[in-house]
């Protein structure tokens, strides 16, 4: 009897949504007679926080040795040209899935421009690698199925840091899975190569993400008492703004761009 087999694409998110459905049980909340105590916990909305900041540890050994030098050796190997290419057609094939949350939000205009942009971008723009809707007037967004859950009235639940995925919550990693299961990709039959391209397509993602975020990030750590702490914050506040389609031009808008849910937003070079 053949037995059905998780895609390995799959299994990082699978396993932190299951650990936020663990983790989100174990909340406990400060002593009620100790107002300041109260107050500092419902606004960080970080009830385990002791464990998530086991888990940024693990997630900064992690950074240390593999992402932050594969995005190092990304930045310098490849050109500023080609690079660019590539988070044209990563953006291009995240398309379907920003247009069908724009779709459940009801922003039908959005919509219309996602589509646009799509056709545009691999039509004219050669599968995506040229943006070219820009130069129609078309510009750009993110959305994903944790905003869509946010608009319908889904609450954040606590604060998690999940490892290499970064700070997350209960709706976002919903989101995420709900993401790869409407992948168009994930529809696809093929196979080992099917798997291979998705795999690939998720590993250099990861890496052109990181590969913005190496200023951002080093000048968070190095500027701040508690990286852990303005991390989150950092968080939260770009998702806040994404959930309301607010501009994300002012640096306190955009945040860092880093964490599930989050689209990839950074300095490039």
């Amino acid at each position: 009897m053949s037995r059905t087999r998780m895609p390995a694409y799959r299994l990082p998110v699978a396993l932190a949504l299951g650990a936020a459905l663990a983790l989100g049980a174990c909340a406990t909340r400060p002593d009620p007679t100790d107002p300041e105590a109260v107050a500092e916990f419902e606004a960080n909305n970080d009830p385990i926080e002791p464990l998530n900041r086991a888990m940024y540890i693990v997630n900064d050994g992690l950074d240390t040795l593999i992402l932050r030098p594969a995005a190092e050796a990304y930045r310098i190997f490849l050109p500023p040209e080609v690079r660019t290419a590539i988070r044209n057609v990563l953006a291009n094939l995240r398309s379907p899935i920003i247009l069908v949350n724009d779709v459940l939000q009801g922003e039908t205009q959005r919509a219309g421009t996602t589509a646009g942009r799509f056709l545009l971008n691999t039509t004219l723009g050669i599968g995506g690698i040229f943006d070219v809707a820009k130069d129609f007037g078309l510009l750009g967004h993110t959305e994903d199925f944790g905003q869509t859950l946010a608009v319908w009235g889904f609450p954040e639940g606590p604060y998690l840091f999940v490892p290499v995925l970064g700070p997350s919550n209960p709706r976002d990693l919903s989101g995420a899975a709900m993401g790869l299961a409407s992948d168009p990709f994930s529809w696809l039959s093929g196979g080992e190569l099917i798997e291979t391209v998705t795999i690939s397509r998720g590993a250099l993602g990861a890496v052109d993400t990181r590969e913005g975020l190496i200023e951002p990030l080093d000048a968070l750590r190095e500027g701040s008492l508690d990286p852990y702490a303005a991390l989150r914050s950092a968080y939260r506040q770009r998702r806040a703004n994404e959930i309301s389609n607010q501009s994300l031009e002012s640096p306190a808008a955009r945040g860092t761009g880093f964490g599930a849910g989050t689209g990839i937003e950074g300095p490039r070079r």
